[in-house]
């Protein structure tokens, strides 16, 4: 995992990768619970007898936003800012569900950092993330992800 020191020290690291997350596997549970919290139950997700008819694979698929969910947590893993008092999530920009992830798939969190812009108390970054799929030449997530870090 690349880490750095304090926030701006992030600045020196534009253009470059910072890292790729540890693999985590979509199971129907994880998918049953995220359908759950934001109420979408569409059947492509949850459905599994009809799945195996009606889908491609014979599979549920998980949610984009699900995908796209995972970006926070799974960051933490790619790269880390030792002295910071704060991250917070700020937004995404030009997100795109590229590719659908069958349940039972592995996905990883793939991240280059774009740009970093000084605020008030910290700076503002810009990643490319891309959530890979394992086995797939095709992300299932391609997305402009932002985040605030304050020291």
């Amino acid at each position: 995992m690349l880490t750095v020191e304090r926030p701006a020290d992030m600045k020196a690291l534009v253009g470059k990768e910072l890292g790729v997350s540890e693999w985590v596997t979509i199971d129907q549970a994880m998918i049953d619970k995220f359908a759950e919290a934001t109420g979408d139950h569409q059947w492509i997700h949850v459905d599994v007898a009809r799945a195996k008819t009606e889908m491609p694979g014979g599979k549920t698929i998980a949610h984009g936003f699900l995908t796209l969910s995972l970006v926070a947590g799974l960051g933490g893993q790619t790269h880390d800012i030792t002295k910071r008092s704060r991250g917070i999530n700020y937004g995404s920009n030009k997100v795109r569900f590229t590719a659908p992830v069958p349940v039972g798939s592995r996905v990883r969190l793939r991240q280059k950092l774009l740009k970093v812009e000084d605020i008030a108390g910290g700076v503002r970054l810009y990643y490319e993330s891309q959530m890979e799929i394992e086995g797939s030449d095709k992300p299932a997530l391609v997305a402009e992800t932002i985040a605030l870090a304050y020291d």
